[in-house]
């Protein structure tokens, strides 16, 4: 299948520091590609110089508008490219003086929509956000779910074909999440593209075709997820917490038992090609909970990049 859109060999520097590191992606029509690391993994910069708004010392962003077009080249082409995107920022940048109705007709008029064309879109926007009862509300009398479903019916004025999504539902509560999860799903049914960042390895999980792994800039790893997961992992995983836990990582027979054992803060993982014999000899410490489960995307990420944690910046 053809690519859409296309990153290759992306390096940015804030002075001494590489922030984004040789990176190359692309993304085809219908998939969702997430990206996932750290704080600090290069994520965020990697949107914005899709975007255009921070240019890359080396590397290049290309659009693929269709059979027979020529591609489309960030910065040459920076304004046909964002005609085709639409954007979701980690941070509220609706207009407060403005009804949800009124920031989805002024955002439109950048992309030089107006009259009968918007007089269509917006109820329809407003209906896929679940915001129709919402329409003369301004955001300062909506709940944090109904902002990001906003934001992103706001994304959709323009009928991108690629959405670019930061950290989309961050700070949501489940339900909230859900809704948008379901809103995203409903618009890779209709073809469209999404790049998504998140921090939920459930979110990854359940919306992307495929997946990004970024450490200090670099791809560290990319597939689809449970791909990944089985390359990278073992497929049982045991979690044993409680009071005299952590004693239990240094337990040679217990070990023995397993391929590799991790701690983290006051519970054991040990991961296992098959776990029926560790809970046998585990049932001896009754005292303690122990949880068995299959090997899942938060097991790769934090094998991938660590469990220490990393602050912003």
């Amino acid at each position: 299948m053809t690519d859409l859109f296309a990153a290759s060999q992306l390096s940015k520097r804030y002075g001494n520091t590489t922030v984004v590191n040789d990176l190359s992606f692309a993304i085809a029509p219908g998939e969702c590609l997430g990206v996932i690391g750290p704080n600090g993994a290069g994520k965020t910069t990697t949107i914005r110089i899709c975007l255009g708004h921070t240019a890359p010392d080396s590397g290049s962003v290309q659009f693929f508008p269709g059979v027979g077009a020529a591609p489309l080249h960030m910065p040459r082409d920076t304004l046909a490219i964002k005609a085709q995107l639409g954007v979701v920022t980690q941070l509220d940048t609706l207009d407060p003086d403005f009804t949800c109705a009124e920031n989805l007709r002024v955002y439109g008029r950048y992309f030089g929509l107006k009259g009968a064309v918007m007089d269509e879109r917006v109820p329809r926007l407003l209906e896929f956000a679940a915001l129709g009862h919402k329409a003369n509300a301004k955001p300062g009398e909506l709940s944090g779910g109904m902002k990001r479903r906003l934001s992103l019916a706001r994304a959709l004025v323009n009928d991108p074909r690629l959405l670019l999504l930061d950290e989309p539902t961050t700070g949501l509560d489940p339900q909230a999440r859900h809704l948008i999860w379901e809103r995203l799903q409903l618009l890779l049914q209709q073809g469209k593209s999404i790049l998504l960042t998140t921090h939920f390895m459930d979110e990854a999980e359940r919306l992307c075709s495929r997946l990004l792994v970024l450490d200090h800039g670099r791809k560290i790893a990319e597939g689809r997820p449970r791909e990944l997961i089985a390359q990278h992992l073992e497929p049982d995983v045991v979690e044993v917490y409680g009071v005299g836990a952590i004693a239990l990582a240094h337990d040679a027979a217990l070990r023995a038992l397993a391929a590799r054992v991790e701690v983290s803060g006051e519970t054991v993982f040990f991961y296992t090609q098959n776990a029926h014999s560790l809970l046998q000899a585990l049932e001896q410490h009754g005292h303690l909970r122990t949880l068995h489960r299959p090997a899942n995307l938060e097991d790769l990420f934090l094998k991938l990049t660590g469990r220490q944690i990393r602050e912003d910046g």
